[in-house]
């Protein structure tokens, strides 16, 4: 008897910035490209991330390109160039719901999954790119109206926010450009992150 035809792996599209195409380590150290060496359920077709982009780059650049792609589960990590730039918060939100209804409209809700922004504010270049205790706080903002929004939505949430603080002492977790989390940090997202797209693609 023939044995049961397995599911081809769902077409997977990381949307982002630095911390989704993985400024400054080497292509297969992102956190999306550690996730699909990891489990064979999600291949990733692309990844969209580009340095420095905001929630409205991704709005304008990232989700128009989806239509060709044709994904069948999404990850979204936006939001610290808004904190860099100064978009205001309420700004932030509505791009947050742009993006999310965006999704709705080609996927299921769990389908798709947001994840933290870490805080970049405690690795040795962070004072480069604002107060600390200010943007520290914004990040905080941030990811909270991304958590509840994402929530609202039926959306998974992963909050990778207190690994990214350990870099504060464990240089480790930063890579060479002083500023963007290390392979290994990535590594400890993807521990974090693999059991809750396991746990949706099982859905």
């Amino acid at each position: 008897m023939a044995g049961a035809v397995s599911s081809p792996p769902a077409r997977f599209v990381a949307l982002g910035d630095s911390y989704t195409i993985g400024t400054s380590v080497a292509a297969d150290l992102c956190w999306p490209s550690q996730l699909v060496a990891r489990m064979a359920a999600v291949s990733l077709v692309a990844n969209l991330g580009v340095n420095g982009y905001t929630s409205a780059d991704l709005v304008r650049e990232e989700l128009p390109r989806l239509e060709a792609l044709a994904p069948r589960f999404v990850s979204v990590l936006i939001g610290v160039n808004d904190v860099v730039q100064g978009v205001p918060l309420v700004r932030y939100e509505a791009n947050v719901v742009v993006i999310l209804e965006a999704l709705l409209g080609r996927l299921p809700s769990d389908r798709i999954v947001t994840v933290a922004i870490p805080d970049y504010t405690v690795t040795p270049a962070g004072a480069d790119y604002g107060d600390p205790g200010r943007q520290h706080d914004a990040i905080v903002a941030c990811n909270a109206a991304m958590a509840r929004l994402a929530g609202d939505r039926g959306i998974a949430f992963v909050d990778i926010f207190d690994i990214s603080l350990e870099a504060a002492t464990d240089r480790s977790l930063v890579a060479d450009d002083g500023l963007h989390p290390s392979g290994a940090q990535y590594a400890r997202w993807v521990a974090r992150i693999l059991p809750v797209v396991e746990r949706l693609l099982e859905g």
